[in-house]
């Protein structure tokens, strides 16, 4: 399932943060496509060389950076589609520290299981994450316009976001526990989407100054 926006409510101003954080992703990745490798590792996550004492900026740096054309597309999509009400709610200097602290957040609970690992880590997804969490407690019953796709078949329809969302938690606490289970995560960073969405559910209403006067769609 692809997010392709929220049906049931438009913000009343410009998600301007929003579309700024996208537009700093892909233009962060443009530079990747013709970097080095070795100069894009300098600003991912090294938990074991982070937890050395290096690399200190790199839990923020590593936010923007995007493994792929399929990875950075993924985390846009699901981006645009639960940011724009929250920015609203929140308004967009809140948002933005929300939005930092929740990749802040993320990238602390996949160190924080596996403090030793040399393997890069970088993508915007523990802090869209974060959003994601706390879309569920802001908006729980708020219809997702989604994308659904099996093999040919494609078609377009509404989800209520305590589902969506519910769904896409459960699968990141399963992913991340078969892999503890066989020490393996596959490449992908369950424990931060895990740690992320937790952290938005717990500390949503903490910076939602605004919502008694937008919570009504």
């Amino acid at each position: 399932m692809i997010p392709l926006g929220d049906a049931t409510r438009r913000p009343l101003r410009f998600p301007l943060m929003t579309v700024a954080l996208i537009v700093a992703n892909i233009l962060v990745f443009v530079w990747e496509i013709g970097a080095e490798d070795t100069a894009i590792i300098r600003f991912a996550v090294v938990p074991a060389t982070l937890m050395h004492g290096h690399g200190w900026m790199t839990p923020f740096t590593a936010m923007f950076l995007h493994g792929g054309f399929m990875h950075i597309i993924g985390n846009m999509l699901f981006l645009q589609a639960f940011a724009p009400a929250l920015e609203d709610v929140m308004g967009r200097g809140r948002f933005l520290v929300f939005y930092l602290l929740g990749g802040l957040a993320a990238t602390a609970t996949q160190v924080a299981l596996n403090p030793a690992s040399t393997v890069p880590q970088l993508g915007a997804s523990g802090a869209i994450a974060a959003v994601m969490g706390a879309f569920l407690v802001t908006y729980p019953a708020d219809r997702i316009k989604v994308l659904m796709v099996f093999g040919w078949f494609v078609d377009v329809t509404y989800v209520p976001a305590f589902l969506l969302v519910g769904a896409w938690f459960l699968l990141q606490l399963l992913n991340q526990t078969a892999a503890v289970v066989h020490a393996d995560a596959g490449g992908v960073a369950y424990a931060a989407h895990v740690g992320g969405c937790l952290y938005g559910t717990l500390t949503a209403r903490f910076f939602e100054p605004n919502r008694a006067a937008r919570v009504e769609a």
